[in-house]
């Protein structure tokens, strides 16, 4: 089994963002089969697509490199569990929430199955999670676009507002070794 390179988003506009974001990240450093390798800096940015809600808090959004073992699904399922975990209510899935959790890219793949779209079929118009991809892995290259991250932030013609924040991510809680799956047999 092959290890690939994998980027998540997160963001959270509800309650004590930031603490939901750091429980996220500690989460997300506990995968099995994984190794959580980068994160971004925290970024404030303005709600996209929440209109009709009154006056929405702003979301903390970053984005983490994962290294992995897990297959696409299984990472899914377990992204999908910890939103739950934290309060997400999955059928309410374009309003305000405590986590948001989305797969951006899985190496170099292009998943297009109905639970699974990689990369992340929005990621290229949104600067909320291109401006943190690009502080990671500015050189990622989209393999359908063909364009690096940087190149598709630089081009970028989405309004929103987005700034970054003197904020530490991930310290509110201590790093710890990954989980690992029990011996088979």
């Amino acid at each position: 089994m092959s290890t690939e390179t994998v980027f998540i988003a997160f963001g959270s506009n509800q309650g004590d963002r930031q603490d939901f974001c750091d429980r996220a990240i500690a989460l997300m450093g506990l995968l099995p089969l994984s190794t959580l390798t980068g994160i971004s800096s925290y970024y404030e940015t303005e709600p996209v697509g929440l209109e009709g809600e009154p006056a929405p808090l702003w979301f903390y959004n970053g984005v983490v490199r994962i290294e992995t073992r897990l297959q696409p699904e299984p990472l899914l399922a377990i992204c999908q569990e910890t939103e739950r975990s934290l309060g997400r209510d999955p059928e309410f899935r374009n309003g305000s929430r405590p986590i948001d959790l989305d797969l951006l890219f899985y190496g170099q793949r292009i998943i297009e199955t109905p639970p699974l779209t990689i990369p992340h079929a929005r990621l290229h118009q949104r600067r909320f999670v291109l401006a943190p991809m690009a502080e990671l892995a500015p050189n990622w290259v989209h393999p359908q676009r063909h364009q690096t991250v940087q190149a598709m932030l630089d081009n970028l013609t989405d309004s929103h507002r987005v700034r970054k924040l003197a904020l530490t991510p991930g310290s509110r809680y201590a790093a710890r070794p990954s989980c690992s799956l029990p011996p088979i047999g």
